[in-house]
């Protein structure tokens, strides 16, 4: 594969950089995937100023027009799904059925919202006086700071700039450092779709250099971030120092699935496979806790060890891998220390998970699964902190209450699986426990555009991503219209002098 030279685009100009980094496949280090600009204060400056300028325009079209150029850009992204999947494997490093299935949700998000375009986005409802008429419209924010991760590429950035720009906002888009070609390969399919200048902008770079002038300008009235708790709260406390700027944050959880005693135990060790290492554990959604009735534990895991052992680790191109690496060094130093407090910690290793090495493994930041057994203590690091890799703490507990408890006792609240036969046990665990992501008898991963994506506590601010961020990107407005010839208040007020 021939490197590929991103760009910044910028009032609908690509826009070279003599400063870039290079993007690096995490499964093998010796290929270059592209490089990229280094981009500070100025490009965001120009990027910001192109948004506000292409705003003033954009927002006069009606959604239906907005959506039509978003109908484009499906047609477009549809024809290159095969090349975009793959480009998302090379560069993110999980196997290609997973970059399929991250183009394949980035169509869907682009498909759903060239259809929303055409639902009602406002309503006519009553005043308490007969001649007037009330109504409540959306309306577009301005210029929208749109942070994303690396874990989907295509997939997120869409989620948060779709819906922004249906609604007639204007967007700066910062994909993350670690994946800056799939970013751009989204936008040369937004530039042959045609949209105007201004109105989609992208700038690459880090987060210190690139994101946080971005977060901080004065122009941009919202910040779309997907990332870290601790950058996540950064954002927050930026956006609270203007009182006009809005921010929705995602930030990670310390998802579970619970595992109650009459569970069918194949759908269980299933939902926990693929919830605990899909995407190597790096989701937001990821399982790194199973909570299980100490009934069916024994069984239970027996036959999860048994199919963790035959994962297959390696590249993501080879059509029957299912774990691939993780995305840096850094990662990998992070598995390191989750793995090394959880046995500090006292917990029970079931499998330990290793640093592969050898072959092709040297190239890459490659591990194997790790999972342990520890009885619930309130004051774990190993229980509580997200975990980012494949790492899977099996937690046994007593009945379905303690299994909430245990499930609520941390600062996420971002995904939860229960697994069980009883229809009245799942609604009683749907609503005790703390998520903002449920699921009964599938694992914690699997979303659909048309639903939203967030979570509680640490795990965000109550602004989800795809569908729900069309409340966040729109103020809902109140107009009213009175038809009399004569003015009469609500509640009795009169012009009498």
């Amino acid at each position: 594969m021939t490197p590929i030279k991103a760009r910044n685009y910028i009032n609908g100009e690509w826009i070279s950089s003599e400063n870039n980094f290079e993007s690096l496949n995490p499964a093998d280090s010796r290929e270059i995937i592209g490089t990229a600009p280094i981009s500070g204060l100025a490009e965001v400056n120009q990027a910001v100023a192109a948004a506000k300028k292409g705003y003033e325009s954009w927002r006069e079209l009606s959604w239906i027009k907005r959506a039509e150029y978003i109908d484009t850009f499906a047609q477009l992204m549809k024809r290159d799904i095969p090349d975009l999947a793959e480009l998302i494997t090379r560069e993110c490093g999980k196997p290609i059925n997973e970059g399929r299935a991250d183009a394949v949700e980035a169509l869907h998000m682009a498909q759903y919202m060239a259809g929303i375009g055409r639902i009602p986005n406002g309503y006519t409802i009553s005043s308490e006086i007969a001649a007037k008429d009330a109504f409540i419209l959306r309306k577009p924010k301005g210029v929208i700071a749109c942070i994303t991760p690396w874990n989907f590429p295509s997939a997120i950035p869409l989620w948060v700039i779709l819906p922004s720009i249906l609604a007639g906002n204007t967007v700066v888009f910062k994909p993350a450092e670690q994946t800056p070609i799939v970013g751009h390969k989204l936008m040369e399919l937004f530039h042959e779709a045609g949209f105007p200048a201004g109105v989609i902008n992208l700038v690459h770079g880090t987060g210190e250099e690139c994101g946080d002038p971005l977060v901080k300008h004065k122009d941009v009235a919202g910040i779309l971030f997907t990332g870290s708790r601790a950058v996540g709260k950064y954002v927050q406390q930026v956006a609270a120092g203007d009182a006009y700027k809005f921010v929705a944050t995602e930030m990670g959880g310390k998802n579970a699935t619970i595992i109650l005693e009459d569970a069918d135990l194949d759908i269980a060790v299933n939902a926990c496979v693929l919830g605990g290492f899909k995407t190597s554990g790096q989701r937001c959604v990821s399982t790194s806790r199973i909570i299980i009735d100490r009934k069916v534990e024994a069984e239970f895991t027996q036959r999860f060890i048994e199919k963790v052992k035959r994962i297959k680790v390696g590249n993501g191109m080879n059509e029957d891998v299912f774990m691939g690496p993780l995305i840096e060094a850094s990662g990998l130093e992070k598995w390191k220390l989750h793995r090394a407090k959880a046995i500090e910690e006292g917990a029970e290793v079931l499998l330990d998970g290793e640093v592969l090495t050898g072959g092709d493994y040297d190239y890459g930041n490659f591990v194997s699964p790790f999972v342990y057994r520890m009885e619930y203590r309130p004051d774990t690091f190993c229980l509580r902190e997200e975990a980012f890799s494949p790492h899977v703490a099996i937690i046994p507990v007593d009945g379905m209450e303690q299994a909430v408890e245990v499930y609520n006792d941390t600062d996420y609240g971002l995904s939860m699986a229960v697994i069980t036969e009883d229809y009245r046990k799942w609604r009683w665990v749907r609503d005790h426990a703390d998520y903002g992501l449920g699921y009964v008898n599938l694992p914690s991963i699997g979303a659909e555009v048309h639903l939203p994506f967030g979570g509680v506590k640490a795990s965000g601010n109550g602004h989800p991503g795809a569908e729900g961020i069309l409340e966040t990107v729109t103020h809902r407005i109140a107009f009213t219209v009175n038809h009399a010839k004569e003015i009469v208040m609500a509640q009795g007020l009169t012009t009498n002098v």
